[in-house]
């Protein structure tokens, strides 16, 4: 057998973790039991835990990974960026700027589908109504573009953290908000230099996943999308055209798997 083919370990089980959950949000409390997938540092899945055991840093230096995924939603008329800020009652990353909606599929038949992106791409759109208010009408699976994969480690406050594989997708959507103040504080549109703007203000925090990828990735990516989308007729001064996310299909990155360690 060569030695691609070999595939890599399977972490051995975690001792349990205790930690009092009684300080925190009832409604977080209760997702914390959520099952996230389990997956090695190539992405295989090989089993499940509680999104309280995959996010406690003494589980994650013992090298426990999970798999996740990032939406960056763009606003097809004149290309500006969804962010949102995480409500404080979050118990990992609270009260901080990030991407559009960051979240983990779940160890359930319809988010297991690793082909296409099935399983992230039907998470994404179970995550984005319940934290945004999204209506799920205006949602579908065709609409994100997979544009690669991300490994990151990442302590947060006290014992949490988090360690992941992030899928990231980018869309064009139209879509009406109602934000659910138990997970987001508030969210907002912005250009490019308005967010590099906010980066440069130290009173902005941002989740660390979201910078890695704004500093080496979501850049580049954006400007292109732009360039493309004005190539086949977008003109955001003229309002006519449509900026689209899916100009960036089939992208170099694609086939990566980018350490972010």
């Amino acid at each position: 057998m060569s030695a691609a083919a070999v595939a890599a370990p399977v972490p051995a089980p975690l001792p349990t973790t205790t930690v009092d959950l009684n300080a925190y949000d009832e409604e977080q409390v209760k997702m914390m039991e959520e099952r996230c997938i389990l997956v090695t540092p190539d992405d295989k899945a090989y089993g499940e835990d509680s999104k309280k055991t995959c996010h406690l840093m003494s589980n994650i230096n013992q090298g426990l990974l999970h798999r996740a995924f990032s939406v960056f939603l763009f606003r097809p008329s004149d290309g500006r960026l969804l962010l949102q800020k995480r409500a404080d009652e979050k118990i990992t990353f609270p009260g901080m700027w990030t991407n559009t909606c960051c979240s983990h599929p779940l160890s359930i038949r319809s988010e297991l589908v690793e082909e296409g992106q099935e399983g992230v791409r039907a998470a994404a759109i179970r995550k984005l109504p319940q934290e945004l208010g999204i209506p799920e009408s205006q949602l579908k699976q065709d609409d994100f573009t997979f544009l690669t994969r991300i490994h990151y480690l990442a302590p947060s406050n006290g014992p949490w953290g988090e360690h992941e594989i992030d899928y990231i997708l980018f869309c064009t959507l139209d879509v009406d908000l109602d934000l659910n103040p138990n997970e987001v504080s508030d969210a907002r549109y912005v250009s490019r230099s308005e967010l590099e703007a906010m980066f440069a203000d130290d009173t902005n925090s941002f989740t660390p996943w979201f910078r890695l990828i704004a500093r080496d990735l979501l850049f580049p990516w954006w400007d292109e999308m732009l360039a493309k989308s004005q190539a086949e007729g977008w003109d955001a001064e003229n309002g006519t055209g449509k900026v689209r996310a899916s100009v960036l299909e089939g992208g170099a990155k694609v086939d990566e798997l980018i350490k972010m360690l």
